[in-house]
């Protein structure tokens, strides 16, 4: 363990070329575990039913998908998410946007998600009072 940490180290350090990029010999950050995908098609499926100016957390949508234990998976599996999925209306526990690397730069999720009329707190938080989806069929915000 300390021989990849030191590798790490030194290829975000003295390799400019490989800045923030992982050595060969490194576990991907995100395996997809052999046998499971069921999850992560799981996972697409209850992602594809949030409607627009609502969101989910990413327990929940690990709840709906089945491992309620799962929400870092979720995480996981948005990262490998299909072309044109709403991932940006899945949101950590206490209403907390995604890092900014997720959507390509700060402020993306966020003004996907103003677009789609989801209210904000004004520490930047989404108002999960407000909008929380429930797992149901579509409901009016208003």
């Amino acid at each position: 363990m300390i021989d990849g940490v030191l590798v790490s180290v030194f290829y975000l350090f003295f390799c400019p070329a490989h800045r923030g990029a992982r050595p060969a010999q490194a576990p991907p950050l995100c395996p997809v575990t052999p046998g499971r995908p069921d999850f992560f098609t799981a996972v697409y499926a209850v992602v594809a039913r949030i409607p627009a100016g609502q969101v989910a957390t990413y327990g929940l949508v690990a709840f709906l998908a089945g491992r309620p234990r799962a929400s870092r998976i979720v995480g996981c599996a948005l990262a490998r998410a299909p072309e044109g999925l709403p991932c940006h209306r899945v949101l950590y526990r206490d209403g907390g946007l995604s890092p900014a690397d997720v959507f390509g730069g700060t402020g993306i999720q966020r003004l996907l998600l103003e677009g789609e009329g989801v209210p904000f707190l004004p520490d930047g938080r989404v108002d999960l009072s407000r909008c929380l989806w429930d797992g149901g069929e579509e409901r009016s915000t208003l």
